[in-house]
């Protein structure tokens, strides 16, 4: 396409689950409904299209042994970009990616910072590991740092107890989410177990990773507070591998992770069920792959979320929570073209035909 192109994305233009149109026009790099006066060099693509997809779990820059160079986080975030990933909030990376923001042909990255964990209580290399004391002024380090989130490790395995427990003691949360909020800074955490979430929540958190340990006494809490959930059921399906792996030396936290694991589908249509936010991540970096947006999404549909809220979890709905725009006129041309109907079989979302980012056709 030149300078001067118009692309024309025509056939069902999903703008939200109750607006659906049959047409639009990217001009500029950004979104319009009316034909372009005098538009002569367009070129059409044809299917069904979709917001960007968000992946609200993602740790661009991120290895299985911490950082990674560079020209790795590149090949990370093409990978999340040609699945049809636009948007990523990256729940936790050690690396500085600020220079992705410069790179128009990749994802948008909303960060939050590195993940602050108890000393020893998580994976090597990965967190600032700290002790209590000093978690106010790690909690506002990182919201400076960040885009309007931080990352907490809630809960990780006590070596002594040889099982999975909380991190942090009540009131150091609670003083810690409140400079986050004072900071204008949202707080989400890493949690498995059970025994961390009424602390967590109560304290005022606003979003929870994982929340395997998400009980039915629970349930009504996290609702009332409107406590989101990004649930990484593509993370979870990990769970016995690594139970298996540590049968001989931490039997109960073994059988404890397979015990989350059995009830994985049942923790989440529950939580949707009361009303829950429920919202499309996938834990990629670290030891799991990239562009597996498309198979959370199937995962939520395999637990029992219908599928257009599942679809609304990783577009329409995920990027309102995250404050930033869809297809609507005027916003940046973030647009994803399937073969096939997503609402009539989610699995259309694994092969996108077209992907537009910033205006550009890119894949």
């Amino acid at each position: 396409m030149s300078n001067h192109a118009v692309l024309h994305v025509k056939g069902r233009v999903l703008v939200g689950p109750d607006d659906v149109r049959d047409e639009l026009w990217v001009v500029g790099g950004r979104i319009a409904y009316d034909r372009p006066a005098g538009a002569r060099d367009v070129r059409t693509v044809q299917g069904w299209a979709l917001p960007g997809l968000v992946d609200a779990h993602c740790h661009v820059g991120l290895g299985p042994d911490g950082p990674v160079p560079k020209d790795t986080a590149e090949k990370q975030a093409l990978t999340d970009r040609d699945a049809g990933t636009l948007l990523i909030r990256d729940a936790g990376s050690p690396s500085d990616t600020r220079w992705i923001d410069d790179r128009d042909d990749l994802p948008k990255i909303i960060r939050a910072g590195r993940h602050i964990a108890r000393t020893r209580r998580y994976i090597r290399d990965f967190a600032h590991e700290i002790e209590p004391d000093e978690l106010v002024a790690y909690v506002a380090q990182e919201a400076r740092r960040g885009d309007g989130w931080v990352k907490l490790v809630g809960d990780w395995i006590d070596r002594d107890l040889g099982d999975l427990a909380a991190c942090w003691p009540r009131e150091a949360v609670e003083a810690a989410i409140a400079e986050a909020h004072r900071l204008g800074a949202r707080v989400t955490a890493h949690c498995f177990a059970e025994d961390s979430l009424r602390d967590l929540v109560e304290s005022g958190i606003d979003c929870i990773e994982h929340a395997t340990g998400l009980t039915e006494d629970l349930i009504p809490l996290f609702a009332s507070r409107g406590v989101a959930i990004v649930p990484t059921l593509v993370n979870i399906a990990t769970f016995p591998q690594l139970a298996e792996g540590g049968e001989s030396k931490f039997p109960h936290w073994s059988a404890h992770m397979r015990r989350l694991h059995e009830r994985r589908y049942d923790t989440v249509r529950n939580a949707y069920d009361a009303g829950i936010p429920v919202y499309v991540g996938t834990d990629a970096g670290g030891s799991l792959a990239h562009g597996l947006a498309a198979a959370e999404v199937a995962e939520l549909v395999t637990a029992g979320i219908p599928p257009l809220e599942a679809l609304s979890a990783t577009t329409w709905g995920a990027r309102a929570w995250l404050g930033r725009p869809g297809l609507e006129e005027g916003a940046p041309a973030d647009v994803v073209v399937y073969d096939g109907d997503p609402r009539a079989d989610v699995r259309a979302l694994a092969a996108p035909r077209r992907v537009v980012l910033n205006g550009r056709v890119v894949g």
